[in-house]
């Protein structure tokens, strides 16, 4: 009988390890399966063996983070469909006539909207737009890749709409959107300015004051019906998150205000939601519960006792097994009072993103959309201005954090 239950509890370990692991790769050698597949088919397994019953299970999964993040998709893809990041680009470029005066106005403009909208979305939606931009100047594209890259994540730290791991931490710390903000936006400032010094001092090119040919204007697709109607709610959302009303709820109303149209068929709102994450998101947050069912979350108690070791396990974390994992893994450790806790969490597992290549889903959508395009980034690439900026911005985070909030 012993030996049967040691039996389990070791098939029930392994099969922990090797989801974590696989989340950790991307894939599973010789399955096609992604982390989505990955988080899922773990957490049926870990449910079969007994460590959490289906009931358990079902509750341990956070109603109101599927629901923002899901909400914000759907407000996201209006915006995309009504031209509007296009038409802010386009607006954009008319007031930058240098090669400098490009890489400075992409990278506060994309680290603006990372802020206000997923950083996904914006990687996504504005990669074949700059591309198409710097071809048509003759510039070399791998210094504003990296800026576009860089700054979805340095941005998106300031607000916790700004990316998932983000959604994740304001859903279980209920630190208002303001102080959120308050707090988080100076470091994603700072990060942008010295993003951009890195760039200057790596890539000559950039440095250059050279009028440029006078930039041409991006042909927009715009829907105004529905680009003034998405704006307006959108900006009745972002007043309702600063004035404290639910994250959840108000990103839900949104979603089926807007949702409800005569403009544009569901089908194509509902195509561009990332289904995958929120299964993801779904599956990560079952293997959380299970993995602090069998007592392994322990072995990180010490490094949460100082917001120096929670920066450094969670950036460590944040790079072997992705962001959002790290952050459900280290979540049930935090008091839900220690607000400094939390934004160190936030700051910490983001900016880590831009350590490596693949470090965060939006430097792995770049480097994808960018190679269809026939764009090659290398791991050397942006190592070599990863690294520098990620120790940068981690402590100036660090120090910000350390004396700006109390515990």
């Amino acid at each position: 009988m012993k030996g049967n239950v040691k039996f389990i509890f070791g098939i029930q370990y392994l099969v922990l390890a090797l989801t974590y692991l696989g989340l950790a790769l991307g894939i599973i050698p010789g399955l096609r399966m992604n982390r989505a597949t990955i988080s899922l088919v773990g957490s049926a397994f870990l449910v079969t063996l007994g460590i959490l019953t289906l009931e358990e299970a079902w509750q341990a999964i956070d109603a109101n983070t599927i629901i923002f993040l899901l909400s914000m998709m759907v407000v996201n893809a209006n915006l995309a469909y009504s031209g509007f990041f296009q038409l802010f680009l386009n607006r954009l470029i008319r007031i930058t006539h240098t090669p400098f005066g490009l890489l400075v106005v992409l990278t506060f403009s994309c680290g603006l909207l990372s802020a206000l909208f997923l950083n996904d979305t914006i990687a996504l939606v504005f990669t074949p737009l700059i591309l198409s931009l710097i071809q048509t100047l003759r510039l070399n594209p791998i210094p504003y890749l990296l800026a576009l890259g860089a700054a979805t994540n340095i941005g998106s730290v300031a607000t916790i709409n700004g990316n998932p791991q983000n959604i994740l931490i304001g859903s279980f710390s209920q630190i208002p959107f303001l102080e959120f903000a308050q707090v988080l936006t100076p470091v994603a400032i700072l990060g942008l300015m010295v993003q951009i010094a890195l760039l200057w001092l790596f890539y000559p090119d950039v440095r250059s004051l050279k009028p440029l040919v006078i930039p041409p204007r991006i042909r927009v697709k715009m829907v105004r019906p529905l680009l003034i109607k998405t704006v307006v709610i959108t900006s009745g959302l972002f007043v309702a998150f600063i004035a404290g009303y639910p994250l959840g709820i108000s990103a839900l109303t949104a979603a089926a205000l807007l949702l409800m149209t005569r403009r544009i068929k569901p089908e194509k709102i509902l195509k561009q939601v990332d289904w995958d994450l929120l299964v993801m998101f779904s599956g990560l947050f079952i293997l959380t519960a299970a993995t602090e069912r069998l007592n392994l979350l322990q072995i990180f108690t010490p490094f949460a006792e100082t917001t120096a070791g929670l920066l450094g396990v969670t950036v460590i974390l944040s790079n072997l097994i992705s962001n959002v994992p790290a952050v459900l893994m280290m979540q049930p450790l935090i008091n839900p009072q220690d607000t400094k806790s939390w934004l160190m969490l936030a700051a910490a597992s983001t900016l880590a993103g831009n350590l490596t290549l693949f470090g965060s889903v939006a430097n792995l959508i770049i480097v994808e959309s960018a190679a269809k395009l026939r764009y090659k980034i290398t791991f050397i690439d942006h190592l070599k201005f990863g690294v520098p900026v990620t120790l940068i911005t981690l402590l100036i985070a660090y120090f910000w954090i350390e004396l700006t909030v109390a515990l």
